[in-house]
């Protein structure tokens, strides 16, 4: 007998063990990285013309989601919306002259977060939106240990640093340069890239685990590149996009002007009418040459990055997150820049790297991140084996980082809510340990974005709180796209769920470019009606959850009727 209780003890023992072993999950360094204005134009995300070896490499060690989602393509916004897990609609955050803090509520970010877990926090580039959308401090000291870094090169992004056709200097769109001949020889990502490498030199032998956040500002316009890039990308190679004209059935109130790249000094010498001129075919595919090339020049500072990593022997300790704020339309429905609702302005790249779970440790022995020089050297395949391809969104991140990294993921909020600390995403730790059984179509991504107006205004991209009057939610499902425009209050942040100005829906099996919206093919109306009887409590995700069902039901139906 006194063995069976002896062997129970040890049992016991043993067990409160394993139990303290999993309550004390290894803490992981985080180095999260966020490119600016990057759509899914990478090789790993199935871009057959960009040339993005770093960043594939990166991936083939990593889990991807081939469909993630931000709230609102704009980049004040959508950063604070990621950072914070909370949606636009809670931080009140739409243009970029709101601080969440004050505006809203005293919510917690991310980096925050794990700073008062122990984690020395630290910020390098275009994290938060600059300015009064962060408190001209990045939220320091709330959510960094030391003051965030901005490279010094950036002020001259906005002046006249181009030169143009006549040998003067312009601000242009178009802004290919010779480096050596930039203001301290340099650009700021190459700047960001040489700081974010001394810090992580500087925490390479410390104890205390770091979060490092890493900001790169290209793609975004204007394309201040290294000229050489542009030689990766032969014009004569360039394709316009597959859909350059604006649908037919395009609400008007849907349509983005791009008016930020109608200011640039190049563009404006285009004499393109308003709201809807195209722009010259030969321009277009200009444009299209020198993102693609800011791309690139982007991906070989990631690879400055990964390689600093790999070779102060943190690869294996080291969580490594990329991501992007939002897309950029490069031509698609006759649009250019972000500021819609359409997937190439919503969608993202979204790739975890985590070592020990998205790659074994025994493959981290040799050299995890080499250097591949897009310029000179030629691309590996690589077989990406992680791929999620349901449903995500960017307010998934917080839970997810926190939680792959070591920490607690914060609990869900409540429908209405100002704690604190708790998340409107969802915790994707998941989908890391099991594969995925094909489409989920309860897994919905829920965007949106404002107008001052039912057709295109001179404000319409990027309105201020107060000329706020139509807000267009959007969700984006397995199968489906689907968006109401609402009558919005800016002074009480209400919306009117009775007050539609517009809807768009596009079947994404035969219309995956988003071209042919087919809202008013389906009773939309008798819908509307039916679910103005909901409770008001009933909120408006929900609200949208349901109607997309009664929609889709009647698809199923009248094929079933056409057969």
């Amino acid at each position: 007998m006194f063995t069976w209780v002896r062997i129970w003890l040890l049992l016991t023992v043993l067990h409160t063990l394993a139990l303290a072993v999993v309550g004390r999950r290894e803490r992981r360094n985080v180095l999260f990285v966020i490119a600016d204005d990057l759509r899914t134009s990478l090789g790993c995300y199935g871009d057959s013309v960009v040339k993005s070896p770093n960043i594939d490499q990166l991936a083939s060690k990593s889990q991807i989601f081939l469909n993630a989602y931000a709230q609102q393509a704009v980049c004040a916004p959508s950063r604070t919306s990621m950072l914070t897990s909370r949606r636009p609609d809670t931080t009140r955050v739409y243009d970029f002259k709101s601080y969440w803090r004050v505006h809203s509520g005293n919510y917690t970010t991310l980096p925050q977060y794990f700073k008062s877990q122990g984690y020395f926090t630290m910020s390098v580039g275009k994290v938060f939106h600059p300015g009064i959308a962060s408190n001209h401090t990045d939220d320091y000291p709330y959510s960094w240990s030391i003051p965030a870094y901005h490279p010094a090169s950036f002020r001259y992004e906005k002046e006249k640093m181009c030169k143009g056709e006549d040998g003067g200097l312009h601000a242009n769109l178009l802004c290919a340069v010779n480096v050596t001949q930039q203001p301290g020889g340099t650009l700021p990502d190459m700047e960001s890239t040489d700081e974010a490498v001394r810090l992580l030199k500087t925490r390479a032998n410390h104890d205390a685990p770091f979060f490092l956040a890493v900001g790169f500002h290209k793609p975004h316009i204007p394309f201040r590149i290294p000229q050489e890039y542009l030689d990766l990308y032969p014009i004569e190679q360039m394709t316009l996009a597959p859909d350059p004209n604006v649908p037919k059935l395009l609400p008007p109130v849907a349509y983005n002007p791009w008016t930020d790249v109608r200011k640039r000094d190049d563009v404006q010498k285009l004499n393109i009418s308003f709201p809807y001129g195209p722009i010259p075919k030969d321009f277009q595919l200009r444009i299209r040459q020198h993102y693609y090339a800011a791309v690139s020049y982007m991906d070989a500072q990631v690879g400055r990055l990964l390689r600093a990593l790999d070779e102060l022997g943190l690869a294996n300790s080291t969580m490594v997150v990329f991501t992007s704020d939002h897309g950029w339309s490069l031509g698609e429905h006759g649009e250019w820049a972000k500021y819609s609702n359409f997937d190439v302005t919503t969608q993202v790249p979204l790739i975890f790297f985590v070592p020990g779970v998205t790659t074994c440790r025994d493959q981290l022995r040799d050299s995890t991140f080499p250097f591949i020089d897009p310029l000179t050297q030629s691309e590996p395949i690589l077989k990406i084996d992680k791929v999620i391809r349901n449903t995500v969104e960017l307010v998934d991140v917080f839970p997810t980082v926190s939680y792959m990294a070591g920490l607690k993921a914060p609990q869900p909020c409540p429908d209405i809510s100002f704690q604190e600390l708790c998340t409107e995403g969802n915790n994707l730790a998941y989908t890391f340990r099991h594969s995925e059984q094909g489409p989920d179509e309860e897994a919905i991504s829920f965007s949106q974005y404002p107008r001052p107006a039912d057709t295109p205004q001179v404000n319409s991209d990027l309105p201020d709180l107060k000329d706020i009057k139509i807000m267009g939610y959007s969700l984006r499902s397995w199968d489906y796209r689907y968006t109401l425009w609402l009558g919005f209050n800016p002074k009480t942040f209400q919306v009117n769920v009775s007050d539609v100005h517009a809807g768009e829906l596009y079947l994404l099996a035969d219309d995956p470019g988003q071209d042919n919206n087919v809202f008013s093919d389906f009773e939309a109306s008798v819908m509307l009606t039916k679910m103005a009887s909901l409770p008001r409590t009933v909120s408006l995700q929900m609200r949208m959850r349901l109607q997309l069902r009664y929609l889709s039901a009647g698809r199923k139906t009248a094929r079933r009727k056409a057969r």
